[in-house]
């Protein structure tokens, strides 16, 4: 399911469910419909930005490297799979960092499910 983030300060973000929802609990916001008001928009970057910078400095986790290793088979000789490509929290998150800086700027607010 994909949630849309509308701004009157940028355009809209669609974001899957799943990977919103890490942001909006690190936020506690409800997943399925709620604002970021312009006020909060300070608050929220600050907590967002550290996360970002929390993320960068862990490589792939274990659980990661554990589930695209037990699709190749023992010998490693299975040339059939891609090498492991991760998408980072910071890359899921950039488009509504940049949607809430711009709200922050404007004076507007990030609203969803609504």
């Amino acid at each position: 399911m994909l949630i849309t983030f509308t701004s009157k300060a940028a355009s809209e973000v669609l974001m899957y469910k799943e990977h919103a929802k890490r942001i909006l609990d690190l936020l506690h916001k409800d997943v399925d419909r709620g604002v970021i008001t312009a006020a909060e928009a300070p608050h929220a970057l600050q907590v967002l930005e550290k996360e970002i910078d929390e993320s960068r400095q862990h490589s792939v986790s274990e659980d990661v490297e554990r589930d695209v290793h037990a699709h190749h088979n023992e010998a490693g000789d299975d040339t059939d799979h891609e090498e492991i490509q991760v998408v980072s929290f910071s890359t899921r998150a950039y488009p509504l960092v940049e949607m809430l800086r711009a709200a922050k700027a404007g004076g507007h607010d990030v609203v969803w499910g609504v």
